[in-house]
């Protein structure tokens, strides 16, 4: 530990935190973890409200500043909202100063972690739009005329980005305006930011305190003693290297990003971090430095690599372009369009020329993985390496495999939600011969049969004769009618739902009214209408119901399916 400080430092102490914005006292996966490095070594705290967590600061902060130490403090939220929130709520002076004043009278945050975060975004809402933009995501039961449980989509036409600029460089950030499921850094921000204005404005130390980058610049100020920054963890995908056996992923990540800033600051390179990306305009400095803010220790762009095939080398697709005529992207509506992809040739002398028709390049094929064993373990290696699935249970980690590829996206993990052993749950029902129900034809078309551990029956009845005059009869959709033929096989089942919202929302109806108990919901339902609400009813449901399902719109038969695969091979195991 010495060695960290042979170089002379700029800080004497680093402190992580990974914040939480639970509506309880918790502790462990999920909940608040605070480490310092210094001179001393390590300690590493998990205090269980956020009230002991600013406690808990405020001791560090007091016994620096009396032996006359500087420290750096890293928050895991935003600091700031995309340019214009400021304007958008009336607010005068600097928007960044005035943004948080304004959070920090409207948050109740009680010791018991009982906060109004969802009150606020509704209230932020009204005042922004008058309707549900631009905050996003609670519990159904939650939801108003001001604040929806779903995404609004509703960016390109309320004039506010849905990230910052400093988001848009990282792959993975999540929206600060997006309040409730897995990555919900608004609400993170909402309870946090007043936790850090008040560390900063401590009379004890207030005058040797800064905010970086706001009170800054993008700069390391020489006349700060404490100073407070956003950072990002998983910016640093090497933390899971580091992690012990047995380590929570964020106490691992907290404990990595330390060390990252101490190497970094003996080596004498952690100066540079606080300039930010060098590239940036003097105008995209000034929206950073005034409302956005930045993360430090981001200083290039991180982009997840993408090739359109049918596209020539050289070139990626940017799109869906919506403009018209006269739009920016000067095609058709709908239309993508293309242009240079920056690591890759030069268009510069022309388009690259294609094998010409009947000629000698296409006679002598393409080059591309042929081998389906190959593709496969090439897909779930790019996908390993683009997500990081411990933070999935380990019974998990196989259908948030599967579930990523099917897609094509690993983004959507971040959507993905379940209760505690329902992997596990499904796992042995398909081993002890559980049917499996579907809502669709497409459903049952992608259950790979010869993953099933027990010949496993599929049920579809979605084309049973009597469901047409069923739906007539109780005024709902096909999809929802003939769920009411699963009366029978519902006992024990697994259930796959990835088509109908009404499918999953009249099977709750029927768990509830006292039909069979599935031993695993997989809900997966896709749509505009419905698909998020019926999967958060689906989460909120109880009653010990078993689930795994993506929130949001998102959703579908292939997903469906492949979770179903997911868990039939390992149940063969």
């Amino acid at each position: 530990m010495p060695a960290l400080f042979d170089h002379p430092a700029l800080f004497d102490h680093y402190v992580i935190v990974d914040w939480s914005a639970a509506n309880q006292p918790k502790n462990g996966r999920d909940s608040i973890w605070i480490c310092r490095l210094g001179p001393d070594g390590e300690t590493v705290e998990n205090p269980g409200t956020r009230h002991l967590a600013r406690q808990m600061l405020a001791e560090i902060f007091a016994a620096a500043s009396a032996n006359g130490e500087r420290v750096l403090a890293g928050f895991d939220f935003p600091f700031g909202y995309p340019a214009g929130f400021a304007a958008k709520l009336g607010l005068a002076g600097v928007p960044w100063r005035a943004v948080w004043d304004e959070i920090a009278d409207l948050v109740e945050d009680a010791p018991d972690n009982r906060n109004n975060r969802f009150e606020i975004g509704a209230s932020l809402n009204r005042r922004v739009s008058g309707g549900r933009f631009p905050f996003w995501g609670c519990p159904a039961t939650r939801a108003s005329e001001w604040l929806g449980a779903t995404h609004h989509n509703g960016h390109d036409a309320g004039g506010l980005a849905e990230k910052r600029l400093v988001d848009r460089w990282m792959v993975g950030a999540q929206p600060c305006w997006k309040l409730a499921y897995t990555g919900s850094v608004g609400s993170q921000a909402l309870t946090g930011i007043p936790v850090v204005r008040a560390l900063r404005d401590d009379p004890r130390w207030a005058e040797r305190a800064r905010i970086w980058p706001f009170e800054t610049g993008l700069a390391l100020p020489d006349d700060a003693d404490i100073v407070l920054a956003e950072v990002w963890p998983s910016w640093w995908r090497e933390w899971r290297t580091t992690r012990e056996p047995g380590d929570v992923n964020d106490r691992a990540q907290v404990r990595h990003v330390a060390r990252v800033f101490a190497d970094d600051d003996a080596a004498g390179t952690l100066a540079a971090k606080f300039a930010g990306d060098p590239s940036l305009t003097t105008a995209q400095r000034r929206i950073v430095e005034r409302e956005e803010a930045w993360t430090l220790g981001v200083t290039t762009p991180r982009r997840a690599l993408s090739v359109a095939p049918s596209l020539p080398l050289g070139v990626e697709r940017v799109g869906p372009r919506t403009a018209g005529p006269a739009g920016r992207s000067g095609g058709r509506r709908g239309i993508p369009t293309a242009r240079a992809h920056l690591t890759l040739p030069s268009l510069r002398d022309g388009p690259l020329p294609l094998p010409p028709m009947g000629g000698k390049g296409l006679q002598e094929g393409y080059t591309y993985l042929r081998d389906p064993a190959a593709i496969y373990r090439r897909s779930f290696a790019l996908v390993r390496k683009e997500t990081d699935l411990s933070r999935f249970p380990a019974a998990l980690r196989p259908v948030a495999l599967r579930l990523a590829h099917a897609a094509g996206d690993t983004t959507i993990l971040a959507d993905l939600a379940w209760s505690r052993g329902a992997a596990a749950c499904g796992k042995r029902a398909l081993a002890a011969g559980a049917a499996i129900l579907v809502d669709s034809e497409m459903v049952r078309a992608g259950i790979t049969r010869d993953r099933l551990p027990a010949n496993n029956e599929i049920v579809c009845t979605l084309g049973d004769p009597s469901v047409p005059e069923l739906a007539s009869r109780l005024k709902t959709t096909r999809s929802a009618a003939a769920v009411e033929l699963w009366r029978a096989h519902l006992d024990g089942a697994v259930v796959a739902i990835g088509n109908a919202p009404t499918a999953l929302f009249h099977l709750l109806e029927l768990i509830a009214a006292g039909a069979g108990r599935p031993a695993l919901v997989l809900g997966f339902p896709v749509g505009f209408v419905g698909a998020a609400e019926a999967k958060q009813a689906l989460a909120e449901f109880g009653h010990g119901l078993a689930y795994i399902a993506l929130f949001g719109r998102r959703g579908g038969s292939a997903l469906a399916a492949a979770a179903v695969n997911a868990l039939g091979n390992e149940a063969r195991r």
